[in-house]
This record gives structure tokens, C-alpha cells and sequence, in this order.
């Protein structure tokens, strides 16, 4: 696993630099700006991008963004976006592109702490899956509106798919609620259906039911 890592702390950075290497990946380049940060993707084209949502100059945005201009450049290269608060507007715009690139990240510094499950998130984000905090998936649910086309389903179906915002596979969801694997799968196929997510060649259906259930919880906040 090559990864290109951008935070403006020292001491993080330097942080996450040995983490990284303890599960066994190789940092390409670690970087403090959002500028440094676009030059070591294209120079190296890591497979995995870790990036703070505030950077210099500004320290609002430009990690975001510059993670956003290099989904567009680089489709192939997974990112994980941390924050130090629950910012749902800036888990929408990241996942927008979900459905067609590879993996996504969305995780609050909080979890760096916790290493096996910084590791497990930063495992699955690489080989292609899309992992949200769970304190950001609380913030959603306990944001939802009466007008809210989530409404429509069954209490377990909101479980599993607040699961499935955390990045959990079908395997994982049935352990956490113990339940079989099929009725994982039954529940996850209503899921699409209630929420009219239709089968085609190339939308990740998965990933459009964990889009929607970010849009439909957008709420002012800050990253």
C-alpha cells in the first residue's frame, strides 16, 4: 500500500507516518499543504491519499478541495479525509463522486487514536470501499426530516444502512446484528428498492444509498 499523507501538525504527521508504516504501508510523500500535496500524487500515484480537510493558507478547505481535484485527475487513487468535527456538507461533496472512483474515506481525528480501527478504515478505503465515521453517521440520523425518503424504511433497514455508511461489508453487518448473511442481503436489496436505486452497468448502487442518506442530512457545521 503507497500512500501520499498531507497534514499541516508536525506532530501528527509525523504520527501518522508511523502508523502507517506498523500496518505495513509505504509512505510516498508527507506533505503540510494543499499545493505539496497535489505535486507528490501526481509525482507518485499512491494508492491511497490521507488528507486534513483544513490546510494552508486559509486552514478552512483546501485539503478537500485539492482531495476532490485529484479524484478528478487521478480516479484510481483512494482518499481518506480527516476532520476534527462532524461536517456533513463536506461528506456530501466528497462522496458525490463515490459511485465511479475508488475508495473514500470520511473520519474525525478522534478515530486516528484508535488504531485498529484507523487501520481496518484505512484497509477498506484501499480495496475500494467507502467508510464513514460512525459519530458522522449518528450526526445524520439524528438529523432527519419528516419529508425524508429514508422515513420509508423499516427500523432494521436504517440499521443496515447506517452499517453501510460505516463501510461495513454484508459479512460484517450480519455480525453486528447477528443476523444470517441472506437476510443482510434482504434487507439491503428493500434498501435499494424503497429508495428507487435501480440496477445499471456502472452506478454502485451501494454507494448511491449511502450518498442519499448523506444529502438527505446536510446541516451547517464545522470541519
Amino acid at each position: 500500500m503507497r500512500v501520499v499523507l498531507a497534514e499541516d501538525s508536525v506532530l501528527l504527521r509525523e504520527g501518522l507516518v508511523r502508523l502507517l508504516e506498523e500496518i505495513g504501508a509505504e509512505v510516498c510523500a508527507a506533505v503540510g499543504d494543499g499545493v505539496e500535496l497535489l505535486k507528490a500524487v501526481d509525482e507518485h500515484v499512491p494508492d491511497l491519499l490521507i488528507t486534513d480537510v483544513r490546510m494552508p493558507p486559509s486552514h478552512r478547505d483546501e485539503g478537500l478541495r485539492a482531495a476532490l481535484d485529484v479524484r478528478r485527475k487521478h480516479p484510481s487513487v483512494a482518499i481518506m479525509v480527516l476532520s476534527q468535527y462532524v461536517e456533513l456538507s463536506y461528506a456530501s461533496e466528497l462522496l458525490a463522486g463515490a459511485a465511479t472512483g475508488a475508495g473514500l474515506g470520511y473520519l474525525l481525528k478522534d478515530r486516528v487514536a484508535r488504531f485498529e480501527d484507523f487501520a481496518d478504515a484505512v484497509r477498506r478505503v484501499t480495496t475500494g470501499n467507502t467508510v464513514i465515521d460512525p459519530e458522522v453517521v449518528s450526526a445524520l440520523l439524528g438529523n432527519r426530516s419528516a419529508a425524508d425518503p429514508l422515513n420509508a424504511l423499516s427500523p432494521r433497514e436504517s440499521e443496515v444502512l447506517e452499517l453501510m455508511a460505516q463501510g461495513l461489508t454484508n459479512a460484517g453487518i450480519a455480525r453486528a446484528l447477528v443476523v444470517s448473511g441472506g437476510a443482510v442481503e434482504k434487507h439491503i436489496s428493500s434498501i435499494f428498492s424503497k429508495l428507487s436505486l435501480q440496477q445499471t452497468p456502472t452506478d454502485h448502487r451501494r454507494v448511491l444509498a449511502v450518498l442519499q442518506f448523506l444529502q438527505n442530512r446536510r446541516q451547517p457545521g464545522r470541519a
